[in-house]
């Protein structure tokens, strides 16, 4: 197409081709596959098993051993694929074992295919450590009949050996394992395959030709290429101390377009008194991220947490909660409605179940549903923690997270609702899992749903940058990815578990980590020089860019705008300047 753009024309041929990544370092390539579905025969083993031996039971079930107490026993299906059983269990770690050596400082990626010979129940593996301490690495919901994908990883804090394990409390049934992985990675390999992912899915090539309007080329023309806007949303939270501080303002107006408030829009902020709402401190925060055109993340319409109730909340009778709630819903959602680009609907699902046990199981749906039907065209999350943050915590596990969001999205009226999956992303202090907080990922992107990181920190420590940096180049490496949220801020504000700024908005370490990754993560202005053919060829993050062509004959300048998409990976932009 062409037209006319800034004073001069515009064409641009769109090429949707494969670009490929600049590898920084020789590395295995990592495998983002991953699925929720139960599937009749089980995929092949990634990374051809890796360190782990036999691992498709193509030899039986050598290399492999009991656990515990019970048995194992090879099984063959109908066409003949080998897997191994693990049976007559009576604790949960009864099952199949292989030793493996961990070597200190390296990442490793773990899957398997299982299933379990009697209804559904929860498998995980564990690495036991040589100390005897038992690592969790990840857990899936198996069934019967079908095999599921468990899919995690741990880092390794010392060297050691370790034994795979598989444990479920279903201790009356058979484990089922086939197509077992363990695959190694040094941090530098880990890192590499970021900057792989951020040039593939974060950037696209273009070839800007300037001719003149009788499509003679420019040769020598001189390009200045200037980033706009960014389309990847990396922001911050802010709180009501922004109203009131100039200097607050100003240090998150210069870094952040896209932000959430961390207490201003919860029911207990905004009606601390039955049937006395208060909007004046989320207004006012309202009206500066607006003047300042930075996006709003609702947060939240509700919080599942008994604890985080308003007062008088906390003692309502059902018939009284179910009013007030109604009230809430009915007021915040449509006061904001038009004006964010997401709402937490219920905040805490998975742990906490304060509305359900009051209402009864569909409430959180019922709510989902009617937030929908005030405010349509705003994407509604479910937000929770631990998901990607830590293994252990068993309610948060990727498929109990889809499994909850699925109850919530098939109940009637909400198959059309704009749906996405939030994970805060509070990190506890030491070495962050980014083994596990990537397989949980890789398990959730496998929907297609949007996943932003929603509330990131990172307890103190004294490498509490360096894991800050991790985290979050994890996060906006991930393919499934769509935006990052950070729950951090300046001391002034009040912020000290992860603080980006002293008392005189002076950067700390992890203040630098994040400034550094805004300009790492934005195309820095560059002045070019086209060749004989008055062409360059340039990578560009996805975003806005003003585009200025100065002709060497004349001086002249003429300006152009350009947007880099999402769903093109090569642009050929053709520009007419007028002589």
């Amino acid at each position: 197409m062409m037209k006319m753009i800034a004073g001069g024309w515009l064409l641009v041929l769109h090429i949707s081709i494969f670009l490929p990544s600049v590898c920084r370092i020789h590395a295995v390539s990592y495998d983002y596959s991953a699925t929720t579905e139960c599937l009749i025969e089980p995929q092949r083993a990634q990374y051809e098993g890796g360190i782990i031996s036999n691992p498709d039971f193509t030899h039986g079930i050598q290399g492999w051993t009991v656990f515990g107490q019970g048995a194992v026993k090879e099984g063959i299906s109908n066409d003949g694929n080998r897997y191994i059983v693990a049976h007559g269990r009576s604790h949960p770690l009864d099952s199949i074992s292989q030793e493996v050596r961990l070597e200190k400082g390296k990442l490793y990626s773990f899957s398997a295919w299982v299933q379990i010979n009697g209804g559904r129940g929860n498998v995980a593996v564990v690495f036991k450590m040589s100390s005897g301490e038992l690592v969790r690495g990840g857990q899936v919901t198996a069934r019967n009949g079908c095999w599921c994908l468990l899919k995690g990883g741990v880092f390794a804090n010392i060297s050691s050996r370790a034994e795979i394990l598989f444990e479920s409390k279903t201790t009356e049934a058979e484990i089922w394992v086939d197509n077992v992985s363990l695959q190694p990675f040094t941090m530098e390999q880990w890192r590499s395959h970021q900057d792989e992912s951020i040039d593939k899915e974060r950037q696209g090539k273009v070839r800007f030709e300037a001719r003149y309007a009788n499509g003679t080329a420019i040769e020598g023309a001189g390009f200045s290429i200037k980033q706009t806007k960014s389309d990847f949303p990396f922001g911050c939270c802010m709180n009501y101390h922004i109203i009131n501080s100039t200097d607050y303002q100003h240090w998150f107006a210069l870094r952040f377009r896209h932000t959430t408030f961390t207490n201003e829009m919860k029911w207990y902020s905004t009606e601390k008194i039955q049937g006395q709402e208060n909007y004046t401190v989320a207004d006012a925060m309202v009206s500066f991220a607006q003047k300042n055109s930075i996006s709003i993340r609702g947060h939240n319409i509700f919080w599942d947490n008994p604890k985080y109730q308003p007062e008088w909340v906390k003692n309502l009778t059902s018939d009284e909660l179910r009013k007030a709630a109604e009230q809430r819903i009915e007021s915040v959602v449509s006061r904001y409605a038009g004006q964010l680009i997401a709402w937490d609907a219920m905040n805490e699902n998975l742990h906490f179940n304060f509305f359900e046990d009051k209402l009864g199981k569909n409430a959180t749906a019922e709510y989902y549903a009617r937030a929908y039907q005030l405010d349509p065209d705003t994407t509604m999350f479910l937000n929770e923690y631990n998901t990607i943050e830590d293994c252990r915590d068993e309610k948060a596990n990727p498929f109990n997270y889809m499994t909850k969001l699925d109850e919530i999205l098939s109940y009637p009226g909400n198959q059309g609702i704009s749906a996405g999956i939030g994970l805060q992303g509070h990190f506890g202090s030491g070495q962050p899992n980014l083994a596990y907080m990537r397989s949980s990922l890789d398990i959730l992107g496998s929907t297609g749903l949007p996943i932003w990181l929603t509330e990131v920190d990172v307890g103190k420590d004294p490498n509490q940058a360096e894991y800050l940096e991790q985290v979050l180049r994890e996060g906006h490496s991930h393919p499934a990815v769509k935006g990052i949220i950070m729950f951090v801020g300046p001391a002034n504000a009040g912020f000290n578990n992860t603080v980006l700024a002293d008392k005189d908005f002076k950067n700390t370490p992890a203040g630098d980590v994040v400034d550094k990754l805004i300009d790492e993560w934005k195309f820095q202005t560059k002045e070019i020089k086209a060749d004989g053919k008055g062409s360059i060829e340039i990578p560009l993050f996805h975003g806005d860019y003003n585009i200025t062509v100065k002709d060497p004959v004349s001086s002249s300048l003429t300006g152009f705008s350009y947007k880099m998409t999402k769903d093109v990976t090569r642009d050929t932009v053709h520009l007419r300047i007028n002589a």
